[in-house]
């Protein structure tokens, strides 16, 4: 729905945060699926909107249009197309393909999610569905990829080799004061000397080896196996730098399932 694994990971946790929430406050609907969705793509909404403005971008569906709601061509379609084509449609159309043509939800059960008409779900997949026929049949271009940073690559080189050499301190010694940790799905951490004992559980352990390499474009720290070195990731670690300093980490070796269908590669 947003485009990013990563991004999608962050809406997941806040969908259950809010979940959690609204249960412990008594909130708790009957059917909790078709809650959680509609959580999920609020907040899905929210972020569209905060990171790309599309307020004024967002365009009405008109409601007689009406969408063959079961047709086998365009849920395969949909199933085969890419997360780039996907993104291309408005989140409105993108929002009732996946829930229709992916998830294989009804639209009584699509209406309960977004909280709208057969008529507005029928006329967002239908305009949806066209659109992913005409990208389907279109030439693949290829992905745009912006310039990386020489410097942060540099550094990012620099952290996985003291990792790799198991030297410790001099990875401790690079944490900004005020580092910020969030082991997926785990925990978080904020302050050098608390994110300093992250380090340790990688001393006891010997599973692992790193390489510098890039998810869904962006620097990043892939992780494999010592045996497989050149093998697939077995999952990555993203590192936030600040004046020359390690400001975030994040790391996802408590959430490896997002490595299904994650746009990956070794650098460059």
């Amino acid at each position: 729905m947003v485009g990013s694994v990563i991004d999608g990971e962050d809406i997941v946790q806040e969908t259950l945060a809010k979940g959690f929430v609204a249960i412990r406050n008594g909130d708790m609907p009957d059917r909790t699926e078709p809650w959680l969705f509609r959580i999920a793509h609020n907040a899905a909404l929210d972020f569209l909107r905060k990171r790309a403005r599309l307020q004024g971008r967002e365009s009405e569906v008109e409601l007689d249009t009406i969408a063959d709601e079961n047709s086998a061509l365009d849920a395969r379609i949909a199933a085969e197309a890419s997360l780039a084509e996907l993104m291309q449609l408005p989140p409105a159309q993108r929002c009732a393909v996946v829930l229709k043509d992916v998830l294989g939800h009804s639209l009584e059960e699509i209406g309960e999610i977004l909280e709208t008409s057969d008529m507005a779900i029928k006329g967002a997949l239908q305009r949806g569905r066209e659109s992913l026929r005409k990208l389907a049949a279109a030439p693949r271009m290829a992905s745009h990829r912006p310039a990386l940073d020489r410097q942060d690559m540099r550094r990012l080189a620099d952290y996985v080799a003291a990792f790799n050499a198991r030297d410790f301190d001099t990875l401790r010694g690079l944490l900004a004061e005020d580092v910020k940790l969030e082991l997926v799905n785990r925990l978080r951490a904020d302050g050098k000397e608390y994110v300093g004992n992250y380090f340790g559980r990688y001393a006891d352990e010997t599973h692992w080896h790193f390489a510098t390499g890039l998810v869904e474009g962006r620097p990043a720290i892939l992780v494999t196996s010592p045996e497989r070195p050149d093998g697939p990731p077995r999952y990555f670690i993203l590192i936030d730098w600040e004046d020359g300093r390690v400001a975030g980490i994040r790391d996802f070796l408590f959430a490896d399932y997002v490595m299904d269908g994650l746009e990956y590669s070794g650098t460059p």
